[in-house]
């Protein structure tokens, strides 16, 4: 663990230099969605104006949120005991590895994110059992070569041995154009089998028009999105075997009467999510 946080503080050196305070960015409008304090009035802007389109947005956030306790939580109990979190986002407990890690102490999680004011607040993922290991890397999502080596230099991940990849709350900010399918394909085929791909997705099956205004909402404010129809969530796990029930609304992922709000219309959910793994 002295490693891992010794290189996180290295970085926090500079990290003031490229926060961006004067663009919002999607992972601290999430942080706003949920409740959290580590985000900027940029961002505060942006994230009210999709509250104005979608005042449910929030409710997706927490569903998302609740989603991954629950899909983390089945990997680890079908004997996966290490994580890559692509996208991490701002940490929010419990965070993953204080899921898995109380189904089994030794997991050994890595977060992976792109903003630098996550690298900042990311002590919070720096701690974990005394069995089991976490750190903090930064690198492109888009670039999966770029995310294996920044993995790979930690030397918690054997990628001989199955591993849990999540990928929540972050494709549908990888427009077909940057070739979203291409990448998980290479982020699974880089994996060991009995590997288990998670992800989440936002859609607009059942309001188009509201999130079509959403899209252009983030857009306006420097980031690229796209809502994927079932059909197009389902392509991201071809190749894969789907776990029970397949790709549903978050909410309807083995849900958990103690972890879910009560009954949600789908459309104020908007969001699918599924689990497969690699055989």
């Amino acid at each position: 663990m002295v490693g891992e946080r010794a290189a996180h503080e290295h970085g926090r050196d500079n990290s003031d230099l490229f926060l961006r305070q004067d663009q919002a960015h999607s992972a601290r409008m999430y942080d706003y969605y949920l409740g959290g304090k580590t985000n900027y009035a940029v961002d505060r802007e942006a994230a009210q104006a999709v509250i104005r389109l979608f005042p449910a947005i929030e409710t997706v956030a927490r569903v998302n949120r609740a989603y991954m306790h629950r899909a983390a939580r089945y990997m680890a109990e079908c004997g996966v005991r290490q994580f890559i979190d692509v996208g991490t986002g701002i940490p929010t407990a419990p965070n993953l590895h204080e899921v898995v890690q109380e189904v089994a102490p030794d997991c050994r999680v890595v977060y992976m994110d792109n903003d630098p004011i996550v690298l900042v607040y990311a002590d919070e993922l720096l701690t974990g059992t005394s069995e089991g290991r976490t750190c903090f890397v930064q690198a492109d999502a888009t670039d999966p070569a770029e995310v294996f080596a920044a993995v790979e230099a930690e030397g918690i991940v054997d990628f001989g041995q199955p591993v849990g990849l999540s990928l929540h709350a972050l494709l549908h900010f990888i427009p077909d154009d940057r070739g979203p399918y291409d990448i998980v394909r290479s982020f699974m085929d880089r994996l060991a089998p009995g590997s288990y791909l998670s992800l989440t997705h936002c859609t607009g099956d059942f309001a188009p028009e509201t999130w079509q205004a959403i899209i252009d909402t983030y857009a306006q404010r420097g980031t690229a999105a796209q809502v994927r129809t079932r059909a197009e969530v389902l392509r991201f796990f071809d190749h894969l075997e789907l776990v029970d029930p397949d790709v549903v609304l978050a909410h309807q992922w083995r849900p958990q009467a103690d972890s879910e709000p009560g009954f949600i219309e789908d459309e104020l959910v908007s969001l699918y999510a599924g689990v497969a793994r690699k055989l």
